[in-house]
């Protein structure tokens, strides 16, 4: 479908931005921890013996200091980083969304498909599809020809469910022991948590050699 390759294709321009930030950010902190050593090694080579064995363990102190506080940058700027592509993406999601609402044929294809999915998802029973008001004037008409494609053999009463809603359809037995949510909302709320999933993880995929990079 093509809200879902729309999704794919945002998911791996997040992961590149990810990967390309945390090697720049990696990169940076290697640079200064080496321009540290250097001059702690060349007020060293200055010190006398006596104060050699003090200079060394300041050095290593201020070293393991200023690393640690590196680190703690990072992993916020990561982290703040993880929200804002997520909300980005999710943007993009929205409108791709609206665009997919206001045509009518393609939408009224992709209602079926997840009707279809529904109808195979969920157990044996009669089946109510549940849209928004707007949703149910269009699927009337073309209701009865819509549901023996979807779903064969199943009853599947259409209803609306009378909840703001941008769009889609919720299908739950008629006894209420099980749904398949299959709203705008809904599937932008598991996007959502697999949107943040993905960008954490491929932010931090570097982030374990961070440790030995300052304090190795």
């Amino acid at each position: 479908m093509e809200s879902d390759t729309q999704v794919s294709q945002l998911e791996q321009a997040l992961q590149q931005q990810a990967g390309t930030l945390a090697r720049e950010l990696l990169q940076n902190a290697e640079s200064a921890r080496a321009r540290m050593l250097a001059e702690s090694a060349e007020k060293l080579k200055l010190a006398g013996e006596h104060e050699v064995l003090g200079a060394k363990v300041e050095a290593e102190r201020l070293v393991r200091r200023q690393g640690q506080a590196a680190e703690t940058r990072l992993a916020a700027e990561l982290d703040r980083l993880r929200w804002a592509l997520t909300e980005s993406a999710l943007a993009e999601v929205r409108m791709a969304f609206r665009h997919l609402v206001q045509d009518e044929t393609r939408y009224l294809g992709v209602l079926e498909a997840w009707l279809a999915a529904a109808a195979q998802a969920l157990p044996p029973g009669d089946l109510v599809a549940e849209v928004r008001p707007e949703d149910e004037k269009r699927l009337a008409p073309r209701w009865n020809e819509m549901r023996a494609r979807a779903a064969p053999g199943r009853s599947v009463t259409l209803a609306t469910h009378g909840q703001p809603s941008e769009g889609g359809i919720r299908v739950r037995l008629a006894d209420n022991r099980a749904q398949y949510d299959q709203t705008v909302e809904a599937r932008r709320a598991r996007l959502a948590d697999e949107l943040a999933r993905v960008t954490m993880e491929r932010l931090f995929a570097s982030a374990p050699d961070l440790g030995t990079l300052i304090h190795g």
